[in-house]
């Protein structure tokens, strides 16, 4: 199952909560680069399109409630 799937199945409250906890580890890894303690610099690139994922999905569904409503 790909990430996206995964996302799909969460409730919207469930995608906030992960989106408020990618956003504070994208502040926290930006912090990490900058004093130059980051382990994986991957992690930011991850975290990055993680965010995208969500809020992509959460666009999606706010346009489909839109046009039902």
């Amino acid at each position: 199952m790909s990430k996206t799937e995964d996302l799909r199945v969460q409730s919207d409250d469930q995608l906030a909560v992960q989106l408020g906890e990618l956003k504070r580890e994208a502040f926290n890894l930006r912090f990490q680069s900058a004093t130059g303690q980051m382990e994986k610099p991957a992690r930011v690139r991850e975290v990055r399109r993680d965010i995208a994922r969500i809020k992509t999905l959460q666009g999606e569904r706010q346009r489909a409630a839109v046009k039902t409503a």
